[in-house]
């Protein structure tokens, strides 16, 4: 059995602020994009360990999304994966 994904209302606010860009210039790259970080992050019910540690902070992760990182953290004893954020790479590491 799978973790349940469990997005935060910042990510999923950020989620929604990065296709509404991406879609001022182009609607279809908006949409693909956003199709391609669910199905990311729906990865990550089967295999929450798939991303990198995340150094700056104990029990977060990251995985990429290119041009974004997805971070999460794993809680093991509630059977979830929290989505925390979502991060351009070109940016500095955010204060998760």
């Amino acid at each position: 059995m799978g973790f349940k994904i469990v997005f935060a209302p910042e990510a999923l606010a950020r989620l929604e602020e990065i296709v509404r860009y991406i879609s001022k210039d182009n609607p279809a790259a908006a949409e693909k994009f956003g199709l391609r970080s669910v199905d990311r992050t729906a990865l990550l019910a089967d295999f929450p360990e798939i991303g990198q540690p995340y150094l700056k902070r104990q029990n977060v992760r990251r995985l990429g999304c290119k041009p974004y990182w997805i971070y999460y953290r794993v809680r093991r004893d509630k059977g979830i994966v929290e989505i925390m954020d979502f991060w351009h790479t070109a940016r500095r590491n955010p204060e998760i």
